[in-house]
């Protein structure tokens, strides 16, 4: 017998970001937008539209837009079920609604809700606390391509491995290898440089600034059986990313497969 979904979760914060609604909703709600700050999106811009965010190899998340009110609200359901592998009758959508408020000075504040029910397994609780240390970041890098690459189209590089520990481990080792100081201090790793914007518990943001501009996410979540994923996604904006990423995409999947983590 299914058990009825009854347990909620609720993830809630806010961002403010450079540029007019007009601005700020692109960059939200649209492909081209999110795909140049967030994940590579396929949305269908209107009410009913249907979505897709690609997460990788052969994942991806799915849903479809509920509330489409430019350049204001905007709100959209993901299958939480389809994506963890789970029964459709146990866990409702997973719903996402994002409000944009304008503010003087040329800023806007993006109000990011979060929310969904379930049964409330452990498994559960764990996923949202880990969805809410992954999310956040990613406002960080919507602030910096408000503020320096507004209407630019991104070309990504993604790269990532898998090592034997637990995530302060790989953090520490990821870090250290990388030379990742404090906020405001400067990277200079493999050829690129840029500054420290956010550094976390797992998760830290760069501005890049050569030899391509963009936004460098460096960053660890579990993978499971006592091991963690060390992860480098880097939304790049000039004419020459695309050979840049050819390039040194696989370069950067080396660097992490050989990162040094103790045991």
């Amino acid at each position: 017998m299914t058990t009825a979904p009854h347990v909620p979760y609720r993830l809630e914060f806010d961002v403010e970001v450079l540029g007019t609604p007009e601005q700020v909703w692109q960059a939200i709600a649209t492909a081209r937008g999110l795909s140049s700050w967030f994940l590579p999106t396929r949305i269908e811009e209107h009410e009913g539209g249907t979505l897709h965010f690609a997460m990788g190899r052969d994942m991806g998340s799915d849903g479809h837009v509920t509330a489409w009110e430019p350049p204001h609200r905007l709100v959209y359901e993901e299958d939480w079920a389809g994506l963890m592998g789970k029964d459709p009758d146990d866990l409702s959508p997973m719903t996402s609604q994002f409000v944009v408020e304008a503010r003087s000075g040329g800023t806007c504040v993006v109000r990011v809700t979060t929310s969904g029910f379930g049964i409330g397994a452990d498994w559960e609780q764990d996923w949202w606390q880990d969805m809410g240390a992954s999310w956040r970041p990613s406002f960080d890098v919507l602030r910096l391509y408000l503020a320096h690459f507004a209407g630019q189209e991104a070309t990504q590089l993604e790269a990532d491995a898998v090592h034997p520990g637990d995530e302060p481990t790989v953090w520490a080792a990821l870090r250290g290898a990388l030379g990742l100081g404090d906020v405001g201090s400067t990277l200079d790793v493999r050829g690129a440089t840029g500054t420290v914007e956010s550094v976390g518990p797992r998760h830290a943001v760069v501005r890049l600034t050569g030899p391509v501009p963009g936004v460098l996410s460096v960053g660890v979540h579990d993978a499971g059986e006592g091991t963690t994923n060390a992860s480098v996604r880097a939304h790049l904006f000039s004419p020459d990313a695309a050979a840049y990423v050819q390039r040194e995409e696989p370069a950067w999947r080396d660097w992490l497969q050989g990162l040094s983590v103790p045991a």
